[in-house]
C-alpha cells in the first residue's frame, strides 16, 4: 500500500501547548489555517461553505493506548473518544469558516495547536436523510 499524504498548510493560533482542560478554550478561540501557496488554488469557492472539516496531524503526540480516560473522567476505547494519542495520529475538527483572505482561512472550532500540520480541508455537506 502506498500512502500519499501531503502537508497542505499549518495552523496558527496562540496555543503552543495544551492540557486536556484547555481543549474547549482552544475550540472557542479563533485560529487561522495558512494553506501553502502551491495548494491555494484548491481554496477556490471555499467561502461558499460555512462549515468545514479539517484533517490535521497530531505532530506532538507520542504513542497511544487502545483504552484511555477521557477529559470527563470516563474510560473508553480510543476510537470512542477524542484522545490525541491515536494509532494513526490524525485529528479531525469540524470548524466554522469566518473568512478567507487569499490562502488564509480564519476559523473557530479548531482544536489543533499552533504550527500543527494540516493534511486536508473538506466542506461539511449536510445530507437530507429520510426520517425513520
Amino acid at each position: 500500500m502506498n500512502l500519499n499524504i501531503s502537508i497542505i498548510g499549518v495552523v496558527k493560533n496562540q496555543f503552543n501547548y495544551a492540557e486536556h482542560s484547555q481543549a474547549d478554550s482552544i475550540m472557542r478561540s479563533v485560529s487561522t489555517i495558512e494553506v501553502k501557496e502551491e495548494f491555494a488554488d484548491g481554496l477556490y469557492k471555499i467561502e461558499n461553505y460555512r462549515e468545514l472539516n479539517i484533517l490535521w496531524y497530531f505532530d506532538r503526540s507520542e504513542g497511544y493506548e487502545l483504552r484511555t480516560t477521557t477529559r470527563s473522567g470516563d474510560y473508553r476505547g480510543v476510537f470512542a473518544c477524542c484522545s490525541p494519542r491515536r494509532p494513526s495520529a490524525i485529528g479531525l475538527s469540524h470548524v466554522t469558516l469566518i473568512k478567507r483572505e487569499g490562502n488564509i482561512l480564519t476559523v473557530t472550532g479548531l482544536d489543533a495547536l499552533n504550527n500543527t500540520p494540516v493534511l486536508d480541508i473538506k466542506p461539511s455537506l449536510s445530507l437530507d436523510l429520510p426520517s425513520a
